[in-house]
């Protein structure tokens, strides 16, 4: 898929998803920036980065910055993760294929929903050693063998079990306009998942063994007391996640989350958080607190509204850009040099809102 030129045009993220805004519906609009319910759990993942300030230091010969990493036992140019999303072809024709092209191009992982089109056959083409698979469980135990097989076959960096939706929220901005993906129903129960309510711990034990040596993420922690669980159960990734305040309503921001994980973890596993990213800043929060990989979903989203591989594309090249400036600024020359010391409480300056990381974004016109 050819990408988009005029993507090239966009300087900020805030011209990436105005670009977005003027082109997608107001449903759809509603769709990737709404939360569940009274939205609490969405506005406190943007507090809970607002909520802390950097200490930098100065005179540390940071004459050049480098935001690379190792996860899942190779190099990666960022330490960004283009996190799953489901019903990506209502962004855009291609799909996933935007995200997974823009994630080959950049050395940058992408992970793929397993209810998005297309499907991992196609995605794992373009990808190529970026992909990581994604899934709900919505069969029984030979569905997930047979899933668990094709990943493995289609040669994944790392396969994730989302655990933290066993029934779906209620998110009343698409309610209230009656908006709904293709075969998920405004109420009810959705085709299979009766299997995702009735999992437990005792299903990571059959998806370590059918995996064999490729690499187990677990998706949707939000405890110590879980992640703790997760490492018993020898997962190899621990992913904090409230889902982008998209399931249970009066959550805590993932930001909250992240440090008794980080202190339960004890650099047993691999981290990766998401949940209110915007910024390169915001990056940079995450991996003093211990983070390893920080997930990008909104903006993800709306990167490939605005211009499919090219605005996806465009979106890691600004977030790159942020992380190296604001890397120097703090007195860092490489990731490893980040720590707590770097990061203070504070109190935001602002009332949180989804995209509150754009402030300037009410001010453009439309392109």
């Amino acid at each position: 898929m050819a990408a988009d030129p005029a993507a090239r045009d966009f300087l900020t993220t805030t011209e990436i998803v105005a670009a977005a805004r003027a082109r997608l519906s107001g449903e759809v609009w509603d769709y990737i920036c709404g939360g569940a319910e009274t939205e609490t759990t969405l506005l406190r993942n943007r507090y809970a980065l607002d909520a802390i300030a950097f200490r930098p230091r100065v005179l540390r010969n940071v004459d050049k910055a480098d935001a690379t990493t190792i996860v899942f036992g190779a190099p990666r140019r960022l330490p960004v993760l283009l996190a799953p999303l489901g019903g990506m072809t209502v962004f855009h024709d291609a799909g996933a294929l935007a995200s997974a092209e823009a994630a080959r191009d950049m050395d940058c992982l992408m992970m793929l929903s397993s209810v998005t089109e297309p499907g991992l056959d196609h995605v794992a083409a373009a990808a190529g050693e970026q992909l990581i698979y994604q899934l709900y469980v919505h069969g029984d135990d030979r569905w997930l063998g047979d899933r668990v097989d094709k990943a493995v076959a289609a040669g994944v960096q790392a396969f994730c079990l989302t655990v933290d939706v066993p029934h779906y929220g209620r998110r009343d901005r698409s309610l209230l306009h009656r908006f709904q993906l293709p075969g998920r129903p405004f109420a009810g129960l959705r085709t299979g998942e009766e299997y995702a309510m009735r999992l437990d711990w005792s299903v990571l034990a059959k998806l370590k063994q059918r995996l064999g040596k490729v690499p187990l993420i677990v998706k949707g922690i939000a405890t110590a007391d879980d992640a703790t669980l997760a490492l018993e159960h020898g997962v190899d990734a621990i992913y904090v996640s409230n889902h982008g305040g998209r399931q249970l309503d009066h959550g805590r921001g993932a930001m909250d989350i992240l440090p008794e994980v980080v202190a339960a973890v004890r650099g047993k596993a691999t981290i990766i958080v998401d949940g209110g990213f915007f910024r390169g800043a915001d990056v940079l929060k995450a991996l003093a607190m211990g983070a390893d990989l920080v997930g990008f979903g909104r903006l993800q989203a709306l990167a490939v509204a605005a211009g499919g591989r090219g605005g996806a594309r465009r979106m890691l090249e600004l977030i790159e850009a942020e992380l190296n400036v604001a890397m120097k600024l703090l007195g860092a020359s490489k990731l490893a040099d980040l720590d707590g010391s770097f990061l203070h409480p504070t109190i935001p300056i602002s009332t949180p809102r989804a995209l509150g990381a754009l402030p300037q974004l009410d001010e453009l016109p439309p392109r």
